[in-house]
């Protein structure tokens, strides 16, 4: 009897470079089956944003088509959580005479325990075979001399690119159809809640990913250094949708950028995004090695020791964009419209909430997940340690941004800060990153809220704060 070979897709929504799919369909003796669970409750937990659930729906019906079209039977199931995946999982096995099952990793540590259950559950009826994925360089393969996780960027990124440059990891190619196409016999069921994604500035679909990936390696992967940081410019890849859900991969970006510059390795043209390809490499490298992340623990264990502020009111304002800071304002404004934020931005306005008003760094993570359509937990926890002096950085913790010249310096003209407050298009350019001190001298009244802190006054405060922190630790460990 042919074995029964059955791939369980996750967060990798694509048929190109897709190693398990590939792998399963080498045998083509072996009958091939796919599979897709919908986790309602897991997801309620994660707080995943009903944007991003959208996209993994409508990627999860086109992935559907495309199975379809190979000839390979998708179902698609909902079942509560991550402990409920284990007994399905089991009976689905059992039911279709699984002998073979095919998936890629996921290193946040609940899928991480999730897949070591399922795999202790079939046992030896079901052999078991897992993949790199999501990552260019897989987890673990980029250390120190001593064999630890590099502690900043930098070094990492040395490292990876010396790597990089004796060994490229490949792109698996589609597999060959396995005989006729057959009908679309699952839709996705999905008790999520969802809320539609702007299809103009993000269609489903991997085609559609990839087109846009060579189109900005082609055409604009030049500019990125020069236009990235200016959020009223199109500057960015805009990929990032595609890559949280893998319907786009790590190394299909990698290898389109290299066909059109091959000496970005080297630090040529491209050099500059393929560093940010790097970073989410380098954040899910720090996840595996430090896993306590995943709990909500901070890298540095000293600043466990920091006092937040308990705000309700001022973390109000921060999620509505309502602070009386006009970027910090717009750009929350944007995350909430879209589903997504500029990069630049999203600095800008972790940096407030945690330097500027003192609040949990955890509160602005959560809330960032709830509404990203791009919600990946590695990138989004890395980011928000980064701003708030706890995770992985080789600057001081004294780095606090001031949102004020942050606005002049990326967005002068207000270009950005007009599109998404028009309370304030009638304030010159001059002084529109200060409306209120306009207002006054005009003697005019804003529709748009006051400053809600005085930075300068909050900057001395938070540096006061880090700073008892690091003495109380210092004191407690001697």
């Amino acid at each position: 009897m042919a074995a029964t070979r059955l791939v369980w897709f996750r967060q990798d929504l694509r048929i190109h470079d897709n190693n398990a799919l590939a792998s399963a369909c080498r045998d083509k003796n072996a009958r091939v089956i796919a599979l897709f669970l919908v986790t309602p409750e897991q997801w309620c937990q994660h707080t995943m944003a009903p944007r991003q659930a959208w996209f993994i729906r409508e990627h999860v019906k086109l992935l559907a088509a495309s199975l379809a079209e190979m000839g390979i039977p998708f179902f698609i199931e909902e079942v509560s959580d991550y402990a409920a995946c284990i007994p399905f999982l089991q009976d689905f096995c059992r039911n279709h005479q699984v002998n073979e099952l095919f998936y890629h990793y996921q290193y946040a540590l609940n899928e991480l325990h999730r897949d070591a259950a399922v795999e202790k559950a079939l046992g030896k009826d079901v052999i078991c075979q897992g993949f790199d994925d999501g990552v260019i360089l897989a987890p673990g393969s980029v250390t120190t001399g001593n064999g630890s996780m590099y502690k900043v960027f930098t070094p990492f990124s040395r490292a990876c690119l010396r790597r990089l440059q004796e060994d490229i990891p490949a792109c698996a190619a589609v597999p060959n159809p396995r005989g006729d196409g057959i009908p679309i016999t699952h839709t996705p069921r999905f008790t999520y809640p969802v809320t539609a994604l702007d299809r103009e500035l993000f269609p489903p679909g991997e085609e559609e990913a990839l087109k846009r990936l060579k189109a900005f390696c082609q055409e604009d992967v030049v500019k990125y250094d020069d236009y990235r940081d200016f959020p009223a410019i199109r500057g960015t890849s805009l990929l990032s949708p595609w890559l949280s859900i893998g319907a786009l991969s790590p190394r299909q970006c990698l290898w389109q950028l290299l066909a059109k510059y091959p000496d970005a390795l080297s630090g040529g043209e491209g050099f500059v995004w393929l560093k940010e390809l790097l970073w989410r490499d380098f954040y899910r490298h720090t996840m595996v090695a430090h896993p306590e992340i995943c709990r909500g623990e901070p890298l540095l264990g000293w600043t466990k020791s920091i006092s937040w502020r308990h705000d309700p009111g001022g973390l109000k304002a921060w999620q509505q964009g309502m602070t009386g800071f006009p970027i910090v304002d717009a750009a929350m404004r944007q995350l909430n419209t879209l589903g997504w934020m500029h990069n630049r931005l999203r600095m800008i306005v972790a940096s407030f909430l945690v330097k500027d008003l003192r609040i949990d760094w955890r509160e602005g993570e959560r809330y960032f997940i709830s509404q990203l359509a791009d919600g990946d937990f590695a990138s989004n926890n890395g980011g928000w340690q980064w701003a708030a002096s706890t995770g992985t950085d080789a600057q001081p913790w004294f780095r606090i941004f001031n949102p004020t010249t942050q606005g002049q310096k990326f967005d002068a003209k207000g270009d950005f800060i007009r599109r998404w407050i028009p309370e304030l298009n009638e304030i010159p350019d001059n002084a529109l990153h200060a409306p209120h001190e306009w207002a006054r001298q005009h003697n005019k009244t804003l529709d748009y809220p006051g400053p809600i802190v005085d930075h300068r006054q909050q900057r001395e405060l938070t540096l006061a704060a880090w700073q008892r922190a690091r003495k109380r630790t210092q004191r407690n460990e001697k």
